[in-house]
């Protein structure tokens, strides 16, 4: 399928917006840590919110709100508790679980030690794989996508991600599951006939 044959012309992800508690320490994760361009700032006109953009590369930016009667954060609600194999992963229906943000796979092992020498609690690296764990100790033909996973000041799970595929990218047998309905019931037919 090209861009000219789907209904709109999605290009990628223009910004995610996101809440934190302390814009302040948001700007020295993101900025300082991370090593995102802060692009662009705002104050809102009433004087009780600030917006801020970083610079995610590829034309995506990541943008914080700051808002000064915001509710706290609510783990397990608004997103996880734990980092994935350290304890429950889910979050709430509507939630953000997680933002993976692409690194190169030729800097991956690097991107790991340079967080961890950075103070950043890293939960390992995940190579992503089909078998019956869904993932492998090392890399194999079977991995598709390489992560680690780490939390921002806010609780925010965040995850490096590159993707481990043939030149020929995903294959229609990668899409091998139909989706399940909100009682738990798969919706037969809905992915796998239209597929074939």
């Amino acid at each position: 399928m090209t861009a000219t044959d789907r209904e709109f012309e999605i290009q990628g992800v223009h910004h995610l917006a996101l809440v934190c508690k302390d814009m302040a320490k948001t700007v020295e994760f993101y900025r300082d840590v991370l090593g995102m361009p802060l692009v662009k700032t705002l104050d809102l006109p009433d004087g009780s919110s600030q917006h801020f953009f970083f610079d995610m590369g590829g034309g995506n930016s990541l943008a914080f709100f700051w808002f000064a009667n915001a509710p706290e954060a609510a783990p397990g609600v608004a997103a996880p508790t734990a980092l994935p194999s350290r304890g429950s992963f889910l979050s709430a229906h509507g939630s953000m679980n997680h933002i993976a943000f692409t690194v190169p796979a030729d800097k991956f092992e690097e991107y790991f030690e340079r967080l961890k020498a950075k103070g950043i609690e890293v939960a390992g690296i995940s190579n992503h794989d089909n078998s019956p764990t869904q993932v492998s100790p090392t890399v194999t033909d079977d991995v598709y996508v390489r992560s680690m996973y780490f939390f921002d000041p806010d609780g925010i799970c965040l995850e490096f991600a590159c993707w481990n595929l043939p030149p020929e990218g995903f294959k229609p047998e990668d899409v091998a599951h139909e989706p399940r309905r909100a009682d738990g019931s798969k919706a037969e037919g809905m992915l796998l006939a239209a597929a074939h």
